[in-house]
């Protein structure tokens, strides 16, 4: 059987014996999807490229580990956003705010976007380019959040903060976001 045409699973079985053509088809089917994991976290191009590419070493060295307790897609990821996060941090010496220090009041808003937003005439582009303009912290929780799909206490474990951090950076991401959303 041509190894195109095989499933996850096979694949997997393959690349757990070291098979470079399933490693190859592995990484050919998840390279784009990884890719722009590591981007919207490191934002710039060359670097995502070098932390997708790392990540795939890891997790080829690292499959046997994997026990298909979640979709392989999902271990994946899950190794290409702590690596991604890793590497942003040692280059650019990411601060996020230590707001457990500080006395604060958040309040709980489901309305996220204000009436004075229309939504149908924002483009996903317009939506990315303003997340990208936001601060490195806010950027960060707000990818890890909306477009990653992690909930508040998965992000409190990869950015290693406290809840309370976290749901302040994040309250404040959102306010800040639709500010910038607003504005377009």
């Amino acid at each position: 059987m041509n190894i195109t045409n095989q499933n996850i699973e096979e694949l997997i079985t393959l690349c757990k014996e070291n098979n470079q053509k399933a490693q190859f088809e592995v990484y050919n089917r998840y390279c784009k999807a990884m890719y722009n994991v590591a981007y919207r976290i490191v934002k710039d191009e060359h670097f995502a490229q070098d932390v997708m590419q790392e990540g795939f070493l890891k997790a080829f060295t690292k499959i046997n580990d994997y026990k298909q307790e979640v979709a392989f897609g999902a271990w994946l990821k899950k190794i290409i956003v702590n690596y991604s996060i890793d590497f942003y941090r040692k280059n650019n010496a990411l601060q996020i705010e230590d707001l457990s220090k500080t006395l604060y009041k958040i309040e709980e808003d489901d309305s996220f976007f204000s009436e004075s937003i229309d939504l149908n005439s924002l483009k996903v582009k317009q939506v990315l380019d303003a997340i990208l303009g936001l601060k490195d912290n806010y950027r960060m929780v707000l990818t890890l959040f909306f477009i990653e799909g992690y909930d508040q206490e998965e992000i409190c474990e990869i950015l290693n903060i406290s809840y309370a951090n976290c749901r302040t950076t994040l309250s404040r991401a959102k306010e800040n976001l639709r500010k910038k959303l607003e504005e377009i």
